[in-house]
């Protein structure tokens, strides 16, 4: 993932100004340290990092048409790039990189072009005939992107909140599927799916429609210049990636020059369920593992840097985004700069364990839209934020337009969670990947409980960081939470601990704003807390508070536990074809 800023007609082209927008920039090279480009055209930035995944040596940014009129700065990666070519075929095109296409398709279409693309993207395209400019973030908000205005009438875009949050009077989340034109000065949503109107869909499941319109969007996302890999926790979502993955590789322009062995990465608390799982599953598909321990300590030693990254204070983000970005700091270390990763799958299908208390089809079916609506606030702003810290890109193929269309439109009775017919969550899922003659997965690893990342790591991981934030918060401190925080008011001293950290790092109203709040359990929206009275009384993200529904669910005897566990000092040395990378 690279860095985008842009700061539009801030009525100041100094040498001072320039200054202060490339200040602001480095703010961002964690995201693309490989190069950086700014552009001015009068009182307009466009400032760039750049993370080189197609075209290393061509395609820095901002990138331009023919004559240069037409100036991008962007962040993401646009799989249909060679198809797009082929509707472009006289331009010209300045470099090889995936994005090129932008520039030149708003010349052929205009500001409706944004629905052609295939790919995840945020971003922002200046022309400077008449100096108007276009705005926009993909279907899903897989990469991340802010809006803010200054006082001098300036609109400002950042990749992230720190680009843009001392400088701007107010700032907001850029909403995903959106396009802002300067043209009509607002918002307008580009991507309209049949399911975002939540009606309730018809189409008969077919294991085998829904099984290639999976491996479609995992092998699209082969397409890379750079050393690759998966994320691998020996869950359903992450092993069917790494399954598909390695199935496919061979073959491909990213195994000529890498290599047809996949590489594999996990991370874990030491005994953890996830190291376990993962370990057998790449055991079974052959893949290059590589496995990294941190201890609870570690992880509470780095909740601060995390914080200051993933730019929230949602609690189960926090827990979950910890060893995301533990992990990623290692793997970048082995000289790999992208990874593929299973997010996207529990909002789709129901995944989540507290969908086996859905009511009926029709509430199962709005309770994954709204999921599927929210991801940006969650689980795509995990994986984009705590992989890009460390110049690292996720690429998340159940997020694909296309297979959402697929999964989406099945008729919800077949995700319905029924235990008397042996169907657990997820089940239209795993049922599409059992294949008896040429198998996916183990039988057991197909048909595992779900495990939130932030169980599955290690069960006392969140219970160390609960013993943590109760050293440190006192109950006057929570007695008065409500007229310190007003705002989303924290109900719990992980909560309270977590938006001290925040608060410092990020003070502006416009910033609290941008992290969503209301009850929980179990990762539920609060309208889904109404299906179980229990739940009210038990409000915590995690999977072990569905009550009756996890193998470990919470128990009001369980103790916390802070036991450290072993780190690993050595990482094993990764070798692809013609590449020395050291560890």
């Amino acid at each position: 993932m690279c860095g985008i800023l842009a700061v539009l007609g801030c009525s100041d082209d100094s040498q001072a100004k320039r200054v202060r927008v490339l200040e602001l920039s480095r703010r961002l090279k964690h995201r693309g340290p490989d190069w950086s480009g700014l552009y001015q055209h009068g009182d307009c930035y466009l400032a760039h990092q750049r993370l080189a995944i197609i075209d290393p040596a061509s395609g820095d940014q901002p990138l331009f048409n023919e004559d240069k009129s037409i100036v991008v700065t962007v962040n993401g990666e646009i799989y249909n790039h060679e198809e797009l070519r082929k509707k472009l075929a006289h331009h010209k095109f300045r470099t090889g990189s995936d994005c090129d296409v932008i520039a030149h398709l708003y010349e052929e279409y205009g500001e409706d072009f944004v629905d052609m693309l295939d790919g995840i993207f945020s971003f922002v395209l200046l022309d400077t005939r008449d100096n108007s400019f276009v705005v926009a973030r993909d279907a899903i908000g897989v990469t991340s992107l802010y809006i803010g205005w200054g006082l001098d009438g300036s609109v400002w875009i950042s990749s992230e909140l720190k680009g843009l949050n001392d400088d701007c009077e107010h700032f907001e989340s850029f909403p995903p599927g959106h396009l802002y034109s300067s043209k009509s000065g607002g918002f307008r949503r580009w991507y309209n799916p049949p399911w975002f109107s939540e009606a309730i869909p018809s189409v008969p499941y077919d294991p085998l429609v829904l099984r290639r319109a999976f491996e479609n969007a995992v092998t699209k996302r082969l397409m890379t210049d750079v050393p690759f890999g998966v994320l691998l926790s020996g869950g359903l979502d992450s092993s069917l990636v790494a399954s598909i993955t390695a199935r496919y590789l061979a073959g491909t322009k990213a195994a000529k020059q890498w290599g047809a062995q996949l590489h594999s990465f996990c991370v874990g608390l030491e005994g953890s369920p996830d190291l376990k799982a993962a370990r057998e599953v790449a055991d079974y598909l052959g893949t290059v593992h590589h496995e990294f321990h941190f201890t609870v300590q570690d992880g509470i030693d780095a909740i601060e840097d995390v914080i200051y990254h993933i730019e929230t204070y949602d609690v189960t983000t926090i827990r979950a985004s910890t060893p995301m970005f533990l992990m990623s700091r290692k793997i970048k270390s082995l000289g790999v700069k992208m990874v593929i990763s299973g997010e996207g799958s529990d909002e789709i299908f129901g995944g989540y364990l507290y969908f086996h208390k859905a009511p009926d089809k029709d509430e199962f079916h709005r309770e994954t839209c709204r999921k599927i609506k929210a991801l940006h606030q969650y689980d795509c702003l995990r994986a984009n934020k705590a992989t890009s810290a460390w110049g690292l890109e996720a690429r998340v193929p159940f997020l694909d337009k296309e297979f959402i269309n697929v999964a989406m439109s099945v008729d919800p009775e077949a995700k319905m969670i029924k235990k008397d017919e042996g169907r657990i969550e997820k089940w239209v899922l795993r049922r599409a990947f059992d294949d008896e003659e040429h198998p996916y997965l183990p039988k057991h690893i197909l048909y595992r409980q779900k495990e939130q990342f932030s169980d599955g790591v290690g069960y006392s991981w969140i219970d160390g960081l609960k013993a943590h934030a109760a050293r440190h918060v006192t109950d006057k401190m929570m007695f008065n939470a409500s007229f310190i925080f007003p705002h989303n008011t924290p109900t719990t001293k992980e909560a309270y601990y977590y938006r001290m950290i925040f608060e410092r790092f990020f003070p502006q109203n416009s910033a609290r704003l941008t992290v969503p709040g209301g009850a929980s359990v179990a990762c539920s929206t609060a309208k889904a807390v109404e299906w179980d009275a229990a739940w009210k009384n038990n409000l915590d993200p995690s999977g072990r508070a569905a009550l009756g529904v996890h193998l470990s669910a919470y128990d009001a005897e369980t103790p916390l536990s802070n036991k450290p566990s072993k780190v690993i000092d050595s990482i094993p040395r990764m070798d692809f074809p013609g590449v020395a990378i050291q560890s």
